[in-house]
């Protein structure tokens, strides 16, 4: 898998956008976290490494809300999160995060524009307005043409770019990554990683990638290491040199659903570049 060109540089000295401190979690008789603490700033993209069962999907899982810590606070923006109960924490999900999963998890029976308008949709947006925003969004990445097939239709590349629209589309602070290449080759892998780093950082989102593979940590600004519940080490942060895709203008109203792009219903975005993401049409 190619690597993209870096160079180190510190890491950013700003407020958190996320911050965790002391999260501790077990299942049974066994800790998965057992006292973490990870900050992620503003725009930051962040590899969290480890081999099966260090904690490292259960540290995503506690970060972005979709398991509650026994112990430790989460913050976003200054705002403890983890003690929210299971409705708070479903419409924190739905306004703030976004996710992209290993295998896309989209619904395979919905062509690929309503998977992704499926995301405002939930958060009141007409549906004819969050479908014209998903096909401006898939013509960002480079899916123009493809928005009627389903998910069975597309090559493991394509659907990848499905789900990183899917969750972008709603402005989110940050975007959760659980492996997200680890059901394609290197060669598609390489590509969803430069994609999905790129649009985030163009969003003004942060991102949280987990990982098991260092050409895919090689693409975010920082990483860190976990070993058997507990963060090890990390690495100098990096910055990459390629150029940002631009994503497409949100069709709400601004702050309708945390959108850094709002503008009036029906206006055209501005700064997409059709196909400017494409070239993995035959990897699957």
């Amino acid at each position: 898998m190619s690597t993209p060109s870096v160079s180190p540089v510190p890491p950013p000295a700003t407020t958190p956008r996320l911050s965790a401190r002391g999260l501790v979690k077990t299942f049974g008789s066994t800790t998965a976290l057992a006292g973490v603490d990870v900050d992620l700033a503003d725009g930051e993209s962040l590899a969290i490494m480890g081999p099966s069962g260090s904690g490292k999907s259960t540290l995503l899982h506690c970060l972005a809300g979709i398991l509650r810590p026994d112990s430790g606070t989460v913050s976003l923006r200054g705002r403890d999160v983890a003690g929210l109960n299971e409705r708070e924490r479903s419409l924190l999900r739905r306004r703030h995060y976004g996710f992209v999963f290993q295998f896309g998890q989209l619904l395979s029976e919905l062509p690929a524009q309503e998977n992704v308008a499926l995301p405002p949709m939930l958060l009141g947006t007409p549906r004819a307005q969050a479908i014209a925003l998903a096909r401006q969004w898939l013509t960002a990445l480079g899916l123009a043409g493809m928005e009627e097939r389903r998910p069975g239709e597309m090559s493991g590349g394509q659907a990848q770019r499905v789900a990183v629209a899917r969750a972008l589309i709603t402005g989110p602070d940050i975007v959760f990554a659980d492996e997200p290449t680890g059901a394609l080759d290197q060669a598609t892998g390489a590509e969803v990683m430069r994609i999905l780093t790129e649009t985030t950082r163009a969003a003004g989102a942060s991102l949280v990638v987990v990982t098991h593979e260092e050409s895919v940590a090689d693409w975010c600004t920082r990483r860190i290491e976990m070993r058997d519940g507990l963060v090890r080490s990390g690495a100098l942060a990096r910055t990459s040199g390629t150029t940002a895709v631009a994503p497409p203008t949100t069709l709400a109203e601004p702050g309708a659903y945390g959108s850094r792009w709002g503008v009036a219903p029906g206006a055209a975005p501005s700064g997409v570049v059709p196909g400017a993401v494409g070239g993995m049409g035959g990897h699957r």
